[in-house]
């Protein structure tokens, strides 16, 4: 069966569209009383840009922390105070929840969206379609690029037992609103993490099992345009960055990620590395799946005089390696589109194994 995905209903991009953001909300909200709830990247906090924000005399404005991989708990304590502020309001639910900041901002701003209408944590959700109602309206302002967050069907989040997005077509954002210039001036290597999480995205897309001509248009673009960016500094790199993580985002939308992000998922989860990080640590030891991306990445790597946190594994405990092994092997669609419907006897426990003792 071909497969009938949620898009983004609504795009806007374009240097300084970050100001239609007040009129894009107002045709959302019920009333004059109506809320909004802005969960916002608290490395803003101070700054120019929340002086910036549409806020309205009932809105909610959250300076979240993502110095952390968003946690299952973390996504519950926001819900909760979310709905305490709406005690006494005159609708049970804000109008929206918007997600202004990186992906992990965009991913809390996703998954607080479904557990206002949805009962119990969202450890709960941890997997594919296991969402049953609706999120309340929800749109994204990127401040970084290249997670692809802005444009997938799922929220990565660390649970109790596992790191494992809520994937579901009521993840989608409503409206995201994409300005270069907010992205301007991002430091590496955070900027580099980011866009090599599109880079990544791209090379397990094209190489997968799962591919397509839809994937590998968008796959196609992005790889061009990660490669103008960080190989060559274009004067409109934040432009091109921004549209290779839309691009990317989409391209893996129609197929699956692949034996990096598995990978990641186990090593992140037992040693906190935010997700870009965690991919490059991982991908530069994948030569023997993906040969010319590694090679590639190297040469980025390089140009930017980034250096990869090494030796993470020295001296890890069985417990902590058989916890990443077990994590790993949940994610079964990436471990498919890479290797095949017998990746089971391709990639077993110890080679999964041999692969972490490296890093």
């Amino acid at each position: 069966m071909f497969r009938n995905f949620k898009m983004v209903s609504k795009v806007v991009f374009g240097r300084g569209c970050a100001s239609q953001l007040g009129d894009i909300l107002n045709a959302q909200r019920r009333s004059s009383k109506a809320v909004m709830v802005f969960l916002v990247d608290d490395v803003f906090k101070g700054g120019t840009l929340e002086s910036r924000l549409p806020l309205h005399a009932d809105d909610l404005m959250v300076w979240v922390n993502v110095d952390d991989e968003p946690k299952t708990s973390y996504v519950d304590q926001l819900t909760t105070q979310v709905k305490k502020h709406m005690v006494g309001k005159q609708d049970r639910h804000p109008s929206g929840v918007i997600g202004i900041g990186g992906g992990s901002t965009m991913d809390l701003a996703k998954a607080v969206s479904l557990m206002l209408t949805n009962a119990g944590s969202s450890a709960d959700y941890q997997g594919w379609d296991l969402i049953k109602n609706p999120a309340v309206y929800h749109a994204a302002v990127p401040t970084l690029s290249g997670t692809g967050a802005e444009v997938s069907r799922t929220t990565v989040l660390t649970g109790p037992k596992k790191k494992l997005g809520i994937n579901s077509d009521h993840t989608v954002f409503d409206q995201i609103v994409l300005d270069p210039e907010l992205i301007a001036g991002a430091p590496n290597p955070q900027r580099f993490y980011t866009g090599m999480d599109c880079y990544i995205h791209c090379v397990e897309s094209l190489e997968g099992t799962y591919l397509n001509s839809f994937s590998q248009a968008y796959g196609e673009k992005a790889m061009d345009l990660c490669r103008e960016v960080f190989l060559a500094d274009p004067e409109d790199a934040d432009d091109k960055l921004m549209m290779a993580s839309f691009c990317g985002g989409m391209s893996i939308a129609y197929s699956q990620v692949g034996v990096c992000h598995a990978l990641s998922y186990g090593l992140s989860f037992v040693f906190g590395l935010h997700h870009g990080i965690g991919n490059s640590v991982v991908f530069d030891y994948l030569e023997d799946f993906y040969p010319q991306g590694v090679r590639e990445f190297r040469q980025m790597m390089d140009r930017l005089g980034i250096d990869l946190p090494r030796n993470l594994t020295a001296g890890i405990t069985d417990a902590q390696m058989n916890s990443m092994v077990d994590v790993a092997l949940v994610l079964e669609p990436l471990w498919e589109n890479a290797l095949g419907k017998d990746w089971k006897t391709i990639m077993t426990r110890e080679k999964i194994q041999e692969l972490y003792l490296k890093m």
